[in-house]
């Protein structure tokens, strides 16, 4: 017989039965000869082993016998040999030479503690490295996570660790981490793209002379963390972004990548895509593992340089910088074959196709317009993320919005963003704070039942958060928008009425079980004479974590068992420490006291010199003699001062054993409701997703209307069967387009008006603002497509179906190819891929060779896309494009002005009709400090060779967009109910939330309406106050705008503010200590000093109506903002 793992636990089968037998037809598979080995990376060398054996143990009627390796493992030991020979440190280095390549661990049999035989933690360690070949095995041995052979060359090379004995020459390598250290050493091998199996033991009592059992407890991946045990703990995981497993083939359509997702059990495929357009995908994700078709390859053989064009290229200029493996086959069906091999999934497992239908959508963006504009992070690029979401807005809705912009949607899904994004400009109801849970880490959790309470609310707090925006009528609109930008987010298709109804269910059940802040019915056991650090640190691991009703025998026990230890304490111990504090000596005297040794778990008596030296029988001897010496759990002595008694450590057991099974009730209740939900994850999944898109686009809007942005006229384009013009829209129109990089509410910016029909060729002097203005159109364009707002003053804006924007060009030496020649292939792909339905940009278009022949490029290019009749701009320095002759129709000629000032030509940066022949070459290298004389001479040059060409100045005059006004209300609805979200709150609060209301409708409102009368003003309607949950914030309505408002402390205490940034200011207040729940009353008034009389006008009146105020000493700025200069204001307005 021999012990063998499967999945996750090891058993025994009979002696005769194959290993492969068990491992499955997955690792049974196979390959084409003419294919190359699977899962090697390059490489189609044969190496030979000294020794292809793994040994067993005999039985007692056979002879040791000898099992061959595997064919199956050859390609997975060649794997590690080149892992190995990578290793650079000096000590893993001289841990490789103690390598063998006879097994899957690489462990030298004949060294010391190397055996194989069966039976020994060697050869159980080598079991389940045969169950997942290509991941690090990390063995539970005690306090430690034990590694051998090349396991422990990959810890000591990539995690930091030293390896055990140190560098002995004649011992197989070990190393290993303490326990509590595990995570870092797991994110350090997952920092590096390894994959880890842990092995765990049992816990709990075992026979003597035998070993623990074990069993796989999980896996650590790149992007996936380990997650087991987390049931038990009482923090968050910080939980990374999955990180796929990529394949790119190529078809006649172009090139295919197939994007793998193992946690969520999803792939996506898009084909179609040009070669800059897939570099930018592999540019913008993690990957975990990348897998290369054969059919990118020129030729049978196998030639390493590959590309669209001729040898090297962007494509393989970027994966040549990753480790990839080969693959052949159907792509999507060999890769998720791949994947299922990598994981170690069963076969039966299916994968779910989240591909978004390409119709109608936007062509990705390209490398280069995507790190021109900062849509990709570039160096000295301004970035386009920053300027879209508040500076408190990170994380998942960031990632959300610049996969967005990477990736345009379609026209009906850019509209319904775009008219969500108006009604959440408008809202003028309070709303929720959208808690964002990664859906990767809600089905992993869910998947292996390792949800702990705490994620437990946060699933809760989503479901409410939709529940919320379900009930409140302002909301409900903005919900029935989000829907379709979910399901294209996450490929899930949900209606909106069985999203809200398992929502309801969800939420119900987990609030059943879960137990939430605020109640108050788990309190930690205390007793006067026992340490609280006992109890507290033995029923914080359960406590407070389901409803009491569930545990109310368990909660029962621990009590009795609690009650019988005070008692056993208070017998066994309390008279021993009154004689001690009964007699009175000098030092040096008996001392005594009750104390809780925290690493034995126990709560003991310490003393010394407290034995009489003549037993009398008096008070506390008999105590006296029962005490005997404190073990530990090994049964060894803890110290010369600790003592206990039978009955206490009987009390102690009892109370152990009872809190143990209180846990372990826990933990089952935690578990079961994983198994539960693990039927509801495509609704939480969706609805997390809504979440991220709803924070996203509220937190788009707040931002934008902070920068005086505005929504553009986004229109669908069509083309002419017969002229291949645009029609359904007069062309771009942008009024007042400032640089997306300007803040406009600070001012400073130089606005353009830009009314583009066709194609511009754009001329200007050096830093007049040419590829400020084409960054600023790409950008304002790209926002518009996908339904943001825009930083201009008013915009028409076609949904072209790609937006290419080509910027300077540098060389790119591993490609071997020159500036020029990569400003060609990218001119190339923008070409072959320009429609009329395209905006096109070209910055100083062919700068990189010969002028006369750059020209003549730079002018054949012109006409290419005047005749496609895409919508664009050209920038050039070459003038002598104008005396070609050009066969264009649509083309006109814009510039950049210009202005004499002081006898010096400073530019405008303002877009005019025109040519401009000045190119202000010689002012700009002064400025930037060349030496006069150089200057000088290159003047001299000039005038001897070019003639003077003068500078057209005329100026066409622009149509002036007027941005449309938007009116604000300043009577704020009644907060709704919300019958369906659970909320934690006493009816006092509610009662002071109501009080505290009237008494200031009731004085701001008879102050307003003396004003107004004052002034002849019609006075407004009724005052009402909105008001902000403890989980929730201001609508984006309150940006820039004027108002009051009133905290409601926890403490029933009053703060009295005025501001023109309530969403800043709630936030400030609630990262107080203490505030965290703080609910808030605001109205909306007309003007700052309006805002500061009423602040003080409450401040001043409030406490007389009952109420304690904390900002008293500000009512004394009784005369701020008042008088004249208020009136004046509100004549204005």
């Amino acid at each position: 017989m021999y012990w063998l793992t499967t999945k996750n636990a090891v058993v025994l089968i009979p002696r005769w039965r194959s290993i492969s037998f068990l491992l499955g037809t997955s690792l049974n598979r196979h390959f084409s000869p003419s294919a190359p080995p699977p899962l090697i990376r390059r490489s189609e060398r044969i190496f030979c082993f000294k020794e292809k054996k793994l040994y067993t143990k005999p039985t007692k009627k056979h002879k040791q016998s000898k099992i061959s390796l595997e064919e199956k493992d050859y390609a997975h030991v060649i794997w590690w040999k080149e892992r190995m020979q990578i290793c650079r440190k000096p000590s893993s280095v001289l841990l490789v030479k103690r390598l063998t390549f006879s097994n899957l661990l690489g462990v030298d049999d004949t060294l010391k503690n190397g055996s194989l035989k069966e039976g020994t933690l060697n050869w159980e360690m080598l079991q389940f490295k045969s169950k997942f070949p290509r991941e690090v095995l990390l063995c539970r041995v005690g306090e430690f996570y034990e590694a051998i052979g090349v396991d422990a060359c990959i810890l000591v090379e990539y995690a930091g660790l030293n390896p055990f004995g140190g560098l002995r020459s004649d011992s197989i390598p070990r190393a290993g981490c303490p326990v509590v250290n595990l995570r870092q050493t797991l994110d350090d091998l997952t920092r590096n793209g390894f994959s880890v199996c842990i092995v765990e033991e049992v816990q709990g009592p075992a026979q003597a002379r035998t070993r623990k059992s074990r069993f796989i407890s999980g896996h650590a991946h790149p992007g996936s963390p380990y997650v087991f045990g987390l049931v038990g703990d009482d923090h968050d995981l910080d939980f990374p972004d999955p990180m796929p497993i990529v394949g790119i083939s190529r078809s006649a359509k172009g090139y295919c990548i197939v994007s793998v997702l193992e946690t969520m059990k999803t792939y996506s495929a898009e084909d179609n895509l040009t070669e800059e357009a897939l570099v930018t995908k592999l540019r913008t994700c993690r990957l975990h593992h990348l897998f290369l078709h054969t059919s990118l390859r020129h030729n049978s053989s196998g030639t390493c340089r590959w590309g669209e064009f001729g040898e090297g290229g962007l494509l393989w200029g970027e994966c040549s910088a990753r480790q990839f493996e080969w693959f052949d086959g159907n792509p999507v069906n060999e890769l998720l074959y791949k994947v299922k091999e990598l994981y170690g999934l069963e076969d039966d497992i299916t994968f779910r196709n989240v591909t978004v239908a390409p119709e109608n959508r936007p062509s990705p963006l390209h490398l280069g317009t995507a790190t021109q504009i900062g849509a990709l992070p570039t160096e000295g690029i301004p970035c386009l993320l920053r300027v879209l979401l508040p500076s408190n807005c990170t994380g998942l809705p960031v990632m959300y919005v610049r996969d967005l912009l990477l990736n345009p949607p379609a026209y009906e899904i850019a509209s319904t963003i775009q008219e969500a994004c108006k009604l959440m400009s408008n809202t003028t109801c309070s709303i929720p704070e959208f808690t964002c849970v990664p859906p990767a880490k809600l089905v992993k959790l869910l998947e292996s039942r390792e949800t702990n309470h705490i994620e437990f609310c946060k699933i809760k707090s989503v479901l409410d958060d939709i529940l919320q925006l379900y009930t409140i009528s302002e909301l409900n609109e903005i919900l029935k928008l989000l829907m379709d930008p979910t399901w294209v987010a996450t490929g899930l298709k949900v209606e909106l009425e069985t999203l809200v109804s398992e929502c309801k269910s969800v939420s119900r059940r987990i609030g059943e079980i879960i137990s939430f802040d605020g109640e108050n019915d788990q309190k930690i056991t205390s007793y006067t004479i026992i340490p609280n650090e006992f109890f507290e640190d033995m029923e914080s691991s359960w406590k407070g974590r389901v409803k009491r009703i569930h545990l109310e025998e368990e909660f029962a026990e621990v009590d009795e068992a609690a009650e019988a230890l005070s008692i056993a304490i208070e017998e066994d111990f309390l008279p021993i420490i009154s004689r001690i504090r009964a007699m009175t000596s000098p030092l040096g005297g008996p001392k005594g006291e009750i104390l809780y040794a925290r690493e034995h778990e126990a709560v003991w008596f310490k003393g010394k010199r407290f034995a009489p030296s003549v037993w009398a029988g008096t008070p506390g001897e008999e105590q006296i003699k029962q005490l005997r010496p404190a073990f530990d759990s090994k049964g060894k002595k803890v110290g010369e001062e600790w003592f206990t008694t039978m009955k206490v450590e009987d009390a102690l057991a009892r109370y152990h054993e009872a809190g143990a099974k209180a846990k372990a009730k826990v933990l089952e209740l935690l578990r079961g409701l994983s198994a539960e939900l693990q039927t509801k994850i495509n609704i939480l999944v969706f609805a997390s997703m809504l979440l991220v898109i709803a924070k996203a686009l509220f937190g788009h809007v707040s931002e934008g209307r902070r920068r005086k942005w505005v929504f553009p006229v986004l229109t669908q384009c069509h083309s002419s069967e017969d002229k291949g013009t645009l029609h359904g829209a007069e062309g771009m129109k942008i009024a007042g387009l400032s640089p997306y990089w300007f803040d406009a509410a600070q001012g400073g910016a130089v606005k353009n008006n830009v009314d583009m029909k066709s194609l511009f060729l754009l001329t200007g002097p050096n830093g007049g603002g040419k590829s400020s203005l084409l960054r600023s159109i790409c950008a304002a364009a790209l926002l518009g497509i996908c339904g943001f707002m825009v930083p201009a003053e008013s915009a028409i804006i076609p949904h072209f179906d790609s937006i290419m924007l080509h910027m300077k060009s540098y060389d790119s030496p591993a490609d071997g190819k020159s500036s020029f020649q990569v400003e060609m292939s990218e001119i190339r792909s923008i070409i072959t891929r320009a429609t009329s339905k395209s905006l096109v940009l070209i910055d100083e278009i062919c700068r990189g060779t010969e002028t006369a022949k750059g020209t003549c490029i730079a002018g054949s290019i012109i006409e290419t896309l005047d005749a496609v009749s895409c919508l664009g701009i050209v920038s050039t320095h070459l003038h002598g494009i104008f005396d070609l002759p050009l066969r264009t129709k649509n083309a006109v000629f814009k510039a950049m002005g210009a202005e004499l000032i002081d006898n010096q030509t400073m530019p405008t940066w303002k877009l005019i009709d025109g040519i401009c022949r000045e190119s202000l070459a010689f002012e700009t290298a002064q400025r930037e400090g060349v030496p006069v004389e150089l200057i000088q001479r290159a003047e001299e040059l000039y005038t001897s060779v070019y003639a003077k060409d003068s500078l057209r100045t005329d100026k066409s005059k622009s149509k002036h967009f007027i941005a449309p006004t938007v009116q604000k209300s300043y009577n704020v609805t009644d907060r709704q109910s919300h019958p369906e979200k659970e909320v934690v709150q006493s009816g006092s609060v509610e009662i002071l939330c109501k009080e505290v209301e009237t008494a200031v409708v009731s004085i701001c409102q008879k102050r307003l309406t003396d004003l107004y009368k004052k002034n002849d003003i019609l006075a407004p309607s009724a005052m009402r106050c909105v008001l902000i949950g403890a989980k929730e914030q201001p609508p984006p309505s309150t940006i820039a705008a004027s108002s009051v408002y009133v905290m409601l402390r926890p403490d029933r205490k009053l703060y009295i503010g005025e501001t023109d940034d309530l969403q800043g200011r709630v936030r400030a207040h609630r990262l107080k200590d203490g505030m965290q729940n703080a609910s808030f009353l605001y109205f909306l008034v007309p003007g700052k000093s309006i805002a500061c009389q009423l602040e003080t006008l409450l401040i001043n009146q409030l406490p007389s109506q009952g109420f304690r105020l904390t900002n008293l000493a500000d009512g004394k700025h009784r005369n701020f903002g008042t008088s004249d200069f208020l009136e004046t204001e509100m004549l204005v307005r």
